[in-house]
Parts: C-alpha cells; sequence; structure tokens
C-alpha cells in the first residue's frame, strides 16, 4: 500500500518547463486578443528604445529628455509649467528637479522665466536649441507614424483611438505596489 503520508518528490524542473506551453507568460489560451496585447506591448518596447536612443544622441539621460519633452509639450498648450509640476510628473524629488534644471539650463535646452501670473514662481521653456534637437530627430519618425495611422480605413480610426485610449487607462489605474 503506498504511504500517503510521505511528502511529494520535489519537481526538479525549471520554471521554464514549468512555464504555460503557449508562447504567452498570461494567456494560455490562442486568442486573438492576446495578439492585439502582444502588438501593444511591442509598440511600449518600441517607443522606449527609440526614447533612450533620442537621449543617447542628445548626451542625456531619458529622464532629462522627458523633461524637456514635457516643457514642450506645456508651451504648445499655453499651460506654463512650473519646477514643482516637473517634480511631480517625473515622480522625483524637488532637489533631484532643481539639478535636473541646472543640468538642463546649462546645457543650453531650458531656462527659466518669471512666471506670468505668479511673481514667487518661475516657469521652465524649452529653448530653441532644445526645440530643433528635438524635431531634427523625430520628425521623420513622426511622418512615418503618420503615414501608417492614415493607412488604417478612415472608419477604424475612431474605434483605434478610443481602443488605445482605454489601453492607456488600464497603465494609469495600475496602483503602485506597497
Amino acid at each position: 500500500m503506498p504511504d500517503h503520508t510521505a511528502a511529494p518528490a520535489a519537481d526538479t524542473r525549471s520554471a521554464a518547463e514549468n512555464a504555460p506551453s503557449s508562447t504567452s507568460y498570461w494567456f494560455d489560451e490562442p486568442d486573438s486578443a492576446v495578439a492585439v496585447l502582444h502588438a501593444v506591448r511591442d509598440v511600449q518596447d518600441a517607443g522606449r528604445d527609440m526614447r533612450r536612443r533620442m537621449s543617447t544622441g542628445m548626451s542625456m539621460n531619458t529622464t532629462d529628455m522627458e523633461a524637456i519633452r514635457h516643457a514642450i509639450a506645456h508651451e504648445r498648450d499655453g499651460d506654463p509649467l512650473t519646477p514643482k509640476a516637473l517634480s511631480r510628473h517625473l515622480d522625483i524629488s524637488g532637489a533631484s528637479t532643481s539639478k535636473l534644471i541646472d543640468r538642463l539650463t546649462l546645457s543650453g535646452h531650458l531656462v527659466r522665466a518669471d512666471h506670468p501670473r505668479d511673481r514667487r514662481s518661475v516657469i521652465l521653456l524649452a529653448t530653441e536649441h532644445a526645440h530643433y534637437q528635438v524635431r531634427e530627430r523625430l520628425s521623420d519618425m513622426h511622418e512615418r507614424m503618420l503615414a501608417v495611422a492614415r493607412s488604417l480605413p478612415e472608419g477604424s480610426r475612431a474605434d483605434t483611438a478610443e481602443f488605445l485610449q482605454a489601453m492607456a487607462e488600464c497603465l494609469r489605474a495600475e496602483p503602485a505596489p506597497h
């Protein structure tokens, strides 16, 4: 008679051998929606890689590059960017933000200016040099991306944009680990 009280034999297979047999980590079943999720992940990875290459080409780190991108976006929207708002956006401390602003001011990418409505505050503006570098590095890519977007059938574009916005909301809603 078998001994049911004995400890089960240890599983010596690797994690890879224990993984689901499909090519997906999270989803076992074949589903065209999973292929869409893989494509979204591929776009995220490609964007991250592009930002890394671009920041390297501008001799800065990706946080500095994001600060410049954020300053340009605020200028375009007519919304003054304060150091505090930049700190919140980048999720870095005030001291780190001060060092970042000093670094980007010294490199000629940002300038401090008086806040138009609050004399106690300053705003951050991207310099013409920063605008030039961003346009020089991204114009061709943006044209190619626009061509891809225009290749979507006109009737599918609104649904595609809505889908991508919903995916963005899923990612924004994910809480930070405790």
